[in-house]
C-alpha cells in the first residue's frame, strides 16, 4: 500500500505538471513506466485508491479559462507497446465481433488535443480535452492558428477533434531567438494554446491536424468517410492514412512509420489503429476510460531525463571547442546513453543547464542525444563555466558569436589529428587501417601533422611504432598508396571545408567537373547549387582563397593524388532526368535500380531538391515522396519503371 500511495501521488503530481502547468518534469517514458507499475499493482491487489490516475482521462481544466462541456466525451486511448499486447487487443476484438474488421492506421501526434465546434459553418468554440467531459474554452487562442478554419462549407452542428502541434522547424526557429527556449515542441504547443494571451499563441505558429468528428448532426459510416469530410471542409489532415484489411500486415507498416518518424516535421509518439466501420464501434463500446474500438501503439521513446554529471570540451578539426555533457547513464531507444551534445555556450546559458541538474534528453535514430531543457535544479546544481584556455594545448580561447575556438589554429594537436582522421575516413580517401589511435602515433612519434605527410611514410618508420609488425606496416602503406586514385567529390570532402559534407562535395564536383574549376569558382557560381546558402558558399570560396590550403592541395597532388575519369552519361530514355528512388522496390535492390537508371541515361540523386525532375516511388515511400509532391515533381511507380526497362530492351 505504501508503494501504491507513492505511485498515485507521484503520477498525480506529474500529470498536473503535464496537463495543467504545461511544464513536465519527467518524460512520457518515465511516466508510462510508473503508470504501468500502478496498473499491475491495482490488478494484483484488487485495490484502487480513490484518487488513482488510472481513472482519469487527462488533467483537470484550468480555472483561469471558462469551462466548456463537451457534447460528446473525449476518451484517451488504451495502448500497446509490443506485438504481444497488440495481438491481445486483436483477440479481444475477435472475441466480441467474431472477426477483426478493417482498421485505419494513422500517426499519433504528440501535441495538445482540441475540439472545434462549428454551427452554421462558423467556428463558435474551441476547447481543450481537459478531463474528457469538461475542457477549457480557448477560442481566442485557436483563432490565431492558421490551419484552424474559421468557416467551413458544412452548415450543421459538428465537433471536429484534432491536435494542436508545433512543427519541429518552427520549434527550432522559435528557440533561436527566444529569451526562454522551449523544452520540446509538445510543450510549445500546449503552452501556446493554454495561454491567456492569444498573441503568445500566434507567435508559436501552431498547426491543427484534424483526425476525428465527435458530436455531429451528420451521420458518418466510417473513418474513411470522416477523413474525406474533413479534407473537403478545409481541415489539414495527415498524409499518413492506411487501411489495414489483414492484421498480419500491420507490423511492417508500424515498423516503417517508426523508422520514418525522425524525417517528419512534427512529433509523433506512436500510431493509432481504429476500426473503420462506425456501426461496429457502437457494438464494441467503451470501458470507463478507453474506446474498445481503437488502440495506440506506442513507439520506443525518443526522450527521457537524467542528471548532468560534468561537461568536457572537445576540439574539432575546425578548432571549435564543443561542449559535451557527461550524463548519469540512462536507457533510451535500446541504448545506454552516457553523453549528450550541448551545442554552444550561449545555448547552455539560454536553457539554464547546470551540472548536477536533471535535464530532458532526446535521441533520434543513432544520433548522439541532445539536451532539450532543464527538468529540475537541485541544491548542488552549479553553473557551467566555459574554459579560458584550450584544454589541450593551453592556448587562449576566443569567442566568435556563440562559439569558442582555440586561438592556436596551426598547432593544436587534437585539431590536427582530427583533420587527418577525417581525411583518411571511408567516405573521404578511404585509407583502411588508419584509426584515430594510429594517427595519434604518427603525429606524436613521426611528426605527421598534415594529410600530405601520410604519403611520405616508409615501412622503416612504421616499424618503429608500438604494435606495428611487418604485415601491419605493409598493409597501411598499401592502403595509403591505393588512396592516391580517388574521385573528385571524395577529395573535396576530405579537405574538410567547414560546412561542406558528402552531399555538398558531390554537388561541387558535379557542377564544376575539375578541381581547378572548383578552386576558381566564384560565390555567384557556387550559390546557384541547390541547398547552398551564403554560409556554405562563403566557406568554400574562403577555403580555396587561403594560401595554406592551396599549398596543401598542391603538395597532395605532387605526391600522386589523381582523380578517376567520370564516365560520360549514357544516352537513353532517361537522358536529362535527375531521378530519386524512394520506398521499397519488389523487383530490384536500390543499388541495382540506380545502375539501371544510369544505363538508361539518367542521373541518380539521394535527396529531393529543385534539380530533381523524377521520383520513382516503391512501397512504403515516406518523406521523400511527400517532399516531391509538395514541389510538384513527376512521380512514377515501380510498374512504370518496369515498363520503361522492358521497352528499352525491345528497342
Amino acid at each position: 500500500m505504501d508503494r501504491m500511495r507513492e505511485l498515485v501521488d507521484k503520477l498525480n503530481k506529474y500529470a498536473r505538471e503535464y496537463y495543467e502547468l504545461d511544464n513536465p518534469t519527467v518524460s512520457d517514458a518515465e511516466y508510462d513506466a510508473l503508470y504501468d507499475e500502478l496498473v499491475e499493482m491495482e490488478n494484483s491487489a484488487g485495490i484502487i485508491l480513490p484518487d488513482s490516475p488510472t481513472h482519469r482521462v487527462g488533467g483537470m481544466p484550468l480555472k483561469k479559462f471558462r469551462p466548456y462541456a463537451h457534447r460528446q466525451r473525449l476518451y484517451s486511448l488504451d495502448k500497446a507497446k509490443d506485438k504481444n499486447q497488440l495481438e491481445a487487443y486483436f483477440a479481444r476484438v475477435k472475441k466480441a465481433l467474431g472477426y477483426v474488421p478493417a482498421m485505419t492506421l494513422e500517426n499519433k501526434f504528440d501535441g495538445l488535443t482540441m475540439s472545434l465546434t462549428y454551427e452554421n459553418g462558423e467556428l463558435v468554440t474551441a476547447a481543450t480535452r481537459g478531463d474528457g467531459v469538461t475542457g477549457e474554452d480557448v477560442t481566442p487562442q485557436a483563432r490565431t492558428i492558421r490551419t484552424v478554419p474559421l468557416t467551413i462549407p458544412y452548415k450543421g452542428l459538428i465537433e471536429v477533434q484534432g491536435e494542436a502541434i508545433m512543427r519541429l522547424s518552427v520549434f527550432r526557429q522559435y528557440n533561436e531567438t527566444a529569451s526562454e527556449p522551449l523544452k520540446n515542441a509538445r510543450n510549445g504547443a500546449a503552452g501556446a494554446v493554454r495561454n491567456l494571451d492569444p498573441k503568445v499563441t500566434a507567435e508559436r505558429k501552431l498547426d491543427f491536424m484534424a483526425y476525428n468528428v465527435g458530436y455531429s448532426d451528420k451521420e458518418f459510416k466510417s473513418q474513411r468517410q470522416i477523413r474525406e469530410f474533413l479534407k473537403q471542409n478545409g481541415f489539414q489532415t495527415d498524409d499518413l492514412f492506411i487501411i489495414i484489411e489483414d492484421t498480419s500486415y500491420v507490423y511492417n507498416q508500424l515498423k516503417a512509420i517508426e523508422e520514418n518518424r525522425s524525417a517528419l516535421d512534427f512529433l509523433i509518439d506512436g500510431a493509432v489503429l481504429k476500426i473503420d466501420d462506425l456501426s461496429l464501434r457502437q457494438i464494441l463500446g467503451f470501458t470507463e476510460k478507453f474506446p474498445r474500438w481503437a488502440i495506440a501503439y506506442k513507439f520506443v521513446p525518443e526522450e527521457t531525463t537524467t542528471i548532468v554529471k560534468d561537461v568536457v570540451w572537445q576540439i574539432s578539426r575546425t578548432g571549435k571547442l564543443n561542449p559535451l555533457a557527461i550524463l548519469e547513464p540512462v536507457e533510451l531507444m535500446g541504448a545506454t546513453v552516457k553523453r549528450a551534445t550541448l551545442n554552444n555556450i550561449l545555448d547552455i546559458q539560454k536553457k539554464d543547464i547546470k551540472i548536477n541538474s536533471r535535464v530532458f534528453i532526446r535521441r533520434s535514430n543513432d544520433v548522439i542525444p541532445e539536451i532539450m531543457g532543464v527538468s529540475e535544479h537541485y541544491e548542488n546544481s552549479v553553473d557551467i563555466t566555459p574554459p579560458k584556455v584550450c584544454p589541450s594545448c593551453g592556448s587562449e580561447v576566443i569567442q566568435e558569436g556563440p562559439f569558442l575556438y582555440c586561438a592556436n589554429k596551426d598547432k593544436c594537436a587534437p585539431r590536427l589529428i582530427s583533420e587527418i582522421v577525417h581525411f583518411a575516413s571511408k567516405p573521404c580517401m578511404d585509407i583502411e587501417g588508419l584509426s584515430e589511435k594510429t594517427v595519434e602515433q604518427l603525429y606524436n612519434e613521426l611528426g605527421v601533422d598534415t594529410p600530405d605527410k601520410l604519403y611520405t611514410l616508409t615501412k622503416e618508420q612504421l616499424l618503429t611504432l608500438e604494435g606495428f609488425k611487418d604485415k601491419k606496416a605493409q598493409n597501411l602503406l598499401d592502403a595509403i598508396n591505393n588512396s592516391r586514385l580517388t574521385t573528385l567529390d571524395r577529395f573535396i570532402f576530405a579537405l574538410g571545408i567547414p560546412g561542406i559534407g558528402k552531399k555538398a562535395a558531390k554537388q561541387l564536383a558535379q557542377k564544376f567537373k575539375t578541381l581547378d574549376n572548383v578552386m576558381a569558382a566564384t560565390a555567384e557560381q557556387i550559390i546557384e547549387i541547390d541547398d547552398f546558402g551564403s554560409v556554405m558558399t562563403d566557406n568554400t570560396v574562403n577555403f580555396f582563397a587561403d594560401q595554406n590550403n592551396r599549398l596543401l592541395i598542391k603538395s597532395l597532388l605532387d605526391k600522386g593524388i589523381a582523380f578517376e575519369k567520370e564516365e560520360e552519361p549514357k544516352e537513353g530514355v532517361l537522358s536529362g532526368r535527375v531521378v530519386v528512388l524512394t520506398g521499397s522496390l519488389r523487383n530490384y535492390k536500390r543499388s541495382q535500380a540506380a545502375e539501371i537508371i544510369k544505363d538508361l541515361g539518367g542521373e541518380v540523386s539521394d535527396t529531393v531538391t529543385k534539380s530533381v525532375n523524377l521520383v520513382i516511388a516503391g512501397e512504403e515511400a515516406g518523406s521523400k515522396l511527400a517532399k516531391a509532391q509538395k514541389l510538384g515533381i513527376e512521380i512514377r511507380d515501380e510498374e512504370w519503371f518496369l515498363k520503361i526497362i522492358e521497352e528499352n530492351k525491345k528497342g
